[in-house]
This record gives C-alpha cells, sequence and structure tokens, in this order.
C-alpha cells in the first residue's frame, strides 16, 4: 500500500490544494507558509465533512477575489519624482465587505499582503462580526519623511485605490505604518474624490470625524485579554508575572498597558533597530511620547532611563527570561531556536500581537512543551474587531463611550477564545489553539460561500 493510499481523503485533498498554490503562487514564501498553517490544520473538517470538498471551498478561498496592483507617484520635498507600488487584496466577502489594513513599509510585495489578507479571512470571521477579508499597502516607508511628504503620498494612493474601496465594499484600516495620520490624509482625499463624507470608508480614524473610541488600544487589549482568558482557564492570571514585549508601536504600546494594568511586569521592548531591558519594568510614558509624539527611536529610552540597557538587534529580545512573552512586533520574529529558549527560560504563555509572528517550528515548539500559545488570527483580533464596532457607530451615526467599546472588546476576545477552544476539541485537537481558531473561522465562511453559491 503506498504512503498516499494510507492518507484520508481530507489529507489528500488539503495537500493537493497546497501544491496548486505554491505552483501558481511561486516566489511566494509568507503565503505559502499562512496556507499551509490553515489548511493544515482543516484535515479533520473534510474528513467529517466532505460536502467541503465536493464544493471546491478551499480552491475558492486561497484565490483572492480581486487582486490590485497599482503605481504610486509622489514628490518629495525637494520636488524629486518617487515611484512606489500599491496593494490591495479583497480576497473573501462572503459574511461582509471585504476588511482590512493597509501597511506601508519597505518590506512590502504582494507575498506579504496576500499571506495577511488570507489570514484576515479567518481572523474576521472569529470576531462574530459580519465582515470579509481583505488586506493592501505600499512598499513606501513613511520614516524620515516629512507630514507634506507622506500626505503627498498618501493622496496619490488613495486616488486609485478610492476606485475600488467604499462603506459597504471594502473598508481598509491601519497597520505597520499606517497611523491616525495616514488615515487622516486619505480620509481627506476620498471625501475630495467622491464629494462625499463617507465615514465609513477608512476605521482607525480620530475621534473627531467618525473614529471610535478604544481603537487606538484595541489590538494591544484585545491581545491581552485574550491571553488573560486563556491564563485563567488554566488557573494562572498575569498578576505578579515578568512580561517581554516585542514592538514599540501601537500593538505593543497597548499590550504593555493592560498587562501592567493586570498586575504584570513588563521588563522588555523594541523597535526595528534593537530592544531595551529594564528590570524595574518599562516605563509606558516615556515609550509612548517617545514613539507617538517625537517618532524617535527606542535607543533614546535610555537617555533618560539610565538604569535599562538598549541592545543592537532586535531579534535577540527573546533571550530575557519571561513567564509570558508577548510578540507585537511583525511576521516571523520568533523561529524555533528562540522558541526553545523560551521554554528553556520557562516561559508559560505565548500571545501573537503581530501577525504570524512565529514560525510553524517555532508554534510546534510551544505545543510539544505545553507553552499556553494564543495564535495571531485569534488573539490579535481586537483591532479589526472594533474597527467593525468604528463601522457600526458610523452606520448609525452614533458614538459609544471607551468604556462600552472596551466592554464589547473584551467580551468579544473571550467569545473568539471559547469558540477556539471548543472548535479543538470537537475536532479531536484539545488545548491546540491554532486548530482551534482555524476551524471556528473557517466554517463560519464556508457556510457562507455554500449558500451563497457559486460565486
Amino acid at each position: 500500500m503506498s504512503v498516499l493510499e494510507t492518507k484520508s481523503a481530507g489529507e489528500q485533498y488539503v495537500k493537493s490544494v497546497y501544491e496548486t498554490v505554491k505552483k501558481r503562487n511561486p516566489n511566494e514564501p509568507e503565503f505559502h507558509q499562512a496556507v499551509k498553517e490553515i489548511l493544515e490544520s482543516l484535515t479533520p473538517v473534510f474528513d467529517k465533512h466532505p460536502q467541503y470538498m465536493e464544493e471546491g471551498i478551499l480552491e475558492r478561498i486561497v484565490e483572492p477575489e480581486r487582486q490590485l496592483m497599482f503605481r504610486v507617484p509622489w514628490t518629495d520635498d525637494a520636488g524629486r519624482v518617487h515611484v512606489n507600488r500599491g496593494f490591495r487584496f479583497e480576497f473573501n466577502s462572503a459574511i461582509g465587505p471585504y476588511k482590512g489594513g493597509l501597511r506601508f513599509h519597505p518590506s512590502v510585495n504582494a507575498s506579504i499582503i496576500k499571506f495577511l489578507g488570507f489570514e484576515q479571512i479567518f481572523k474576521n470571521s472569529l470576531t462574530g462580526q459580519p465582515i470579509g477579508g481583505g488586506k493592501g499597502g505600499s512598499d513606501f516607508d513613511p520614516k524620515g519623511k516629512s507630514d507634506r511628504e507622506v500626505m503627498r503620498f498618501c493622496q496619490s494612493f488613495m486616488t486609485e485605490l478610492a476606485k475600488h474601496i467604499g462603506p459597504d465594499t471594502d473598508v481598509p484600516a491601519g497597520d505597520i505604518g499606517v497611523g491616525g495620520r495616514e488615515i487622516g490624509y486619505m480620509f481627506g482625499q476620498y471625501k475630495r474624490l467622491q464629494n462625499a463624507f463617507h465615514a465609513g470608508v477608512l476605521t482607525g480614524k480620530a475621534v473627531g470625524y467618525g473614529g471610535s473610541l478604544a481603537r487606538t488600544e484595541a489590538t494591544g487589549y484585545g491581545t491581552v485579554y485574550f491571553v488573560q482568558e486563556m491564563l485563567q482557564d488554566n488557573g494562572d492570571s498575569f498578576e505578579g508575572k515578568t512580561v517581554v514585549v516585542s514592538g514599540s508601536g501601537n500593538v505593543a504600546i497597548y499590550a504593555i498597558q493592560k498587562a501592567t494594568e493586570l498586575g504584570a511586569k513588563v521588563v522588555a521592548c523594541s523597535d526595528s533597530n534593537g530592544y531595551i531591558y529594564d528590570k524595574n519594568g518599562i516605563d509606558l510614558d516615556t515609550v509612548k511620547r517617545l514613539k507617538e509624539v517625537e517618532r524617535k527611536r527606542i535607543s533614546d529610552y535610555v537617555n533618560e532611563h539610565p538604569e535599562a540597557d538598549y541592545f543592537e538587534g532586535c531579534e535577540n529580545i527573546w533571550l530575557i527570561p519571561c513567564d509570558i512573552a508577548l510578540p507585537c512586533a511583525t511576521q516571523n520574529e520568533i523561529n524555533e531556536s528562540s522558541a526553545k529558549i523560551l521554554v528553556t527560560n520557562g516561559v508559560k504563555a505565548v500571545g501573537e500581537g503581530a501577525n504570524m509572528p512565529s514560525t510553524l517550528e517555532a508554534i510546534n515548539v510551544f505545543l510539544e512543551n505545553g507553552v499556553l500559545f494564543g495564535p495571531a488570527k485569534a488573539a490579535n483580533a481586537g483591532g479589526v474587531a472594533v474597527s467593525a464596532l468604528e463601522m457600526a457607530q458610523n452606520s448609525a451615526r452614533i458614538s459609544w463611550s471607551f468604556e462600552e467599546v472596551d466592554a464589547k472588546l473584551h467580551q468579544i476576545m473571550v467569545n473568539i477564545y471559547k469558540n477556539s477552544k471548543q472548535a479543538s476539541e470537537e475536532y479531536g485537537c484539545p488545548g491546540n489553539l491554532v486548530v482551534g481558531s482555524n476551524i471556528a473561522g473557517f466554517l463560519k465562511v464556508a457556510d457562507a460561500m455554500i449558500a451563497q453559491g457559486l460565486v
């Protein structure tokens, strides 16, 4: 009997679709990684429900409904012309309009945007909100640019993107390199082009023109709420724990804040140049001022806190012993070697605040060693969840208080944990929240796709 014959129908189906993805999308390692991780965890679903194979759900869900790539010309303050690439991958609209952030970073390419967009399908489904999956961005780097240069780029970017988005079609938000400043410039250009104030076309807006309270805090808070639920379900908590958080952007800052409020001591954070270690606990006010107001590097922290240490190279932050690790920087920042070091140093829980920050090999290390692991599509879904709440407020032309939004966010994260845990148990992988979150997110989308016919 051949090896292939011993495999279940579900395993054969998943393998066949994955091989097709690799052939159709060569030289896209990030996209391949995301597809492989999700598809392999769905095998028990196809064995239990062969109708999903018969309907070709995987073949359809791995292909974006629409792929956009466009030129973005702009001029710098000296009048020089620059040209960047813009992307928008509208992956799946089975349960709602496309929803997902825009990333402005030099590393952006088709593979990265596709992996982010594919993951977004399942993440958005997990929130319980009526939003589909999409992602976009550009290889433009806002770092070191003046406000005027960023504005000119954003206006040029939106001039093309505006043709393809709308409150009931595709609703972008922010991501790495896209904060309130960039969202404001893009919204202004969209408003000019449409000659209409469609507040629901972008989320992450300032509160003064349709933004939601607690949106800034949502991803970081949500990650900590998820990990808190995961810990409590296993008889533990953040109280008295040592925490390491990678990154020092929006997600990291508010993960630090909420973890500290829950009784933890956060001793390290980073940026793309290096990381700081403060044995007394990170002074969040200093980090927020440096990164959000002054737009400086994290190395400047030690100028005000000489008791802290700064180290070049952000990857070694995972050498620091901790009880809880919250990777909130970027994809694949924790590899197999880093995961083994974290385990050796006694890490109890890992919550992914960034998108796909752990490699497949690292995830296996955590799961094999009994580390509580909150995968990104579940643990960092708080941002898009509150984006959906912002859309709801825009549609009704109302505003909820910070406390109302925060309470809704907290409940959404609790529900995501419970649904992921339940799915992991129902499909034979108890405690494996990677499998559980993938299955829970997939089932809702797959059922909607079947209900709507072959579209």
